[in-house]
């Protein structure tokens, strides 16, 4: 897998800084960006940035390569589906405490319309 997805000597530091840094941080922004009711076109900007930053990480503490498409479009891929995973949750914490009456979870990630909204 070295020189696919990572570039680093060992795994651990592409988890520690795609995965749990970069992560916690696309999980925070797609909460905060599904609280203010944006849409998933801003979560992918600011994903975008995030990108940048985590390969700008990955050259300044390890020696990574700065400009390589490869690497940069890994960690992009990686940061979308943890951001879209925590916008996700956010919506469905949203819509299921904002409209009660209309809603209920069906999960952690979804929601489903109740059967009997009246009652």
């Amino acid at each position: 897998m070295q020189g696919i997805i990572f570039e680093e000597p060992t795994v651990w530091l592409f988890l520690l800084v795609t995965v749990v840094l970069g992560g916690g941080a696309a999980w925070a922004s797609g909460r905060a960006i599904a609280r203010i009711w944006k849409t998933r076109l801003t979560l992918v900007f600011y994903t975008f940035l995030l990108s940048l930053a985590v390969r700008f990480l990955h050259f300044a503490l390890f020696d990574g390569t700065l400009l390589s498409l490869q690497y940069f479009t890994v960690d992009a891929i990686i940061l979308l589906v943890i951001g879209q995973l925590g916008f996700h949750f956010q919506r469905a914490q949203q819509m299921t405490r904002q409209y009660h009456w209309l809603y209920e979870r069906s999960g952690p990630f979804s929601w489903r319309a109740k059967t009997n909204p009246a009652g």
